[in-house]
């Protein structure tokens, strides 16, 4: 049954680790969880169309505010019945804020108390200026089914009072997105920062979990600036810190992540939603993600192999087209390719976390990520 937008029911906890099912309601639908989200930055999930996303099972897309705001502009997609109609998606949609992408301009950007300024790598190198209320402005004439507050991310390594400093422009910016809120329906999420250290994660926890206006907080809670270049193994070690203090009655995000091995470990430190460009992005450089490893298509030992991309898919790639013809497609620059190996990836992807949500139904969420990377180790 439909409840109340922003509705999380905690529908199961695993025995041992921190592994989470649950059920997030939005106004376009009810997310199951966890959950990895396809990234779809410019109102398309590339080489996809929405139909097909439906059919592989994806539940709820990402769109972009920074790269929709510079084309082809939050006012013509609201224009055009918002970012639902426009791209034919009737599911859920999350909106990133800009923050990482601002992030990536480097020397492109420069981050101010009002907000960050920088040149559009678009339009000549315009100077643009992204405050925490344009962003919301942005994400609420998109139509976001959940709107993410703008934060700074930082790169790594980052001194401890270059991320303390940070950290509270972060928090304030927090406070004015919250404020800038004026649609009832739809979600927010606050984005948990402070670098690689973990009494500045907690402190920034603290502090962002009770904010409130008009007796609205935050409905979920991401984990922001991780993935920046950080051994993954202290990546998993600052997502546990970072979970331990969040609320269990809210969703918790970990932005940006990442590998089939990353999302096993951090779903069994209680993330519920993920998001990642690596299964789209590598198909189109003929990276497949399978069972047994990952494999570059194009290498020479795949020139007469008659099997599948993996034999443990179903997928419609899998199930149709053989390695071999895949290369050939590959080293002929063939568009198909590209399609034919996102569709997998993302099958895979989202499989994945099919498969983790019954077996923490199950109690056997420890034994599948056993056997998940022990098997992609065996290659």
């Amino acid at each position: 049954m439909q409840k109340t937008p922003g509705t999380f029911e905690l529908l199961k906890t695993a025995p041992t680790g921190r592994a989470r099912r649950g059920r997030l309601h939005t106004a376009h639908g009810v997310v199951q969880t966890p959950i990895f989200m396809p990234v779809g930055t410019l109102g398309t999930v590339k080489a996809m169309t929405p139909h097909e996303m439906k059919d592989l099972g994806a539940q709820i897309i990402l769109g972009n505010t920074y790269h929709l705001f510079l084309k082809p502009g939050h006012k013509l997609v609201e224009k055009m019945g918002g970012l639902h109609q426009f791209m034919s998606w009737n599911g859920p949609i999350l909106t990133d804020s800009g923050g990482f992408q601002i992030f990536s301009l480097k020397d492109q950007r420069k981050m101010t108390e009002e907000g960050a300024i920088f040149r559009s790598p678009i339009d000549g190198g315009e100077k643009h200026l992204l405050s925490p209320e344009l962003a919301i402005e942005i994400q609420e004439s998109l139509g976001s089914d959940i709107m993410m507050v703008l934060d700074e991310c930082l790169p790594y390594p980052a001194g401890r009072d270059t991320a303390k400093t940070s950290m509270e422009l972060s928090l304030r910016w927090a406070k004015r997105s919250l404020a800038a809120r004026t649609r009832a329906d739809r979600l927010m999420f606050g984005i948990v920062q402070g670098g690689m250290y973990k009494d500045l994660r907690s402190e920034y926890i603290e502090r962002l979990v009770p904010l409130t206006h008009t007796g609205r907080t935050f409905e979920g809670i991401a984990i922001g600036g991780l993935s920046v270049g950080e051994p993954p193994e202290l990546m998993w070690e600052m997502t546990e810190h970072c979970t331990a203090h969040m609320p269990t009655d809210k969703p918790r995000y970990l932005m940006g992540v990442g590998t089939p091995e990353d999302l096993m470990e951090c779903i069994d430190r209680g993330i519920d939603m993920f998001d990642c460009v690596l299964p789209t992005r590598n198909a189109r450089t003929n990276k497949l993600f399978t069972s047994t490893g990952d494999l570059n298509i194009m290498n020479a030992c795949f020139t007469e192999d008659a099997g599948p991309l993996d034999e443990n898919c179903s997928c419609y790639t899998c199930q149709n087209f053989s390695r071999a013809y895949l290369r050939h497609l590959a080293l002929s620059k063939e568009i198909l390719g590209a399609r034919l190996n996102t569709i997998h990836n993302l099958h895979f992807y989202l499989h994945l976390l099919d498969r983790a949500r019954l077996a923490i139904e199950e109690d056997r969420f420890p034994q599948l990520k056993a056997e998940v990377i022990a098997k992609r180790r065996s290659q």
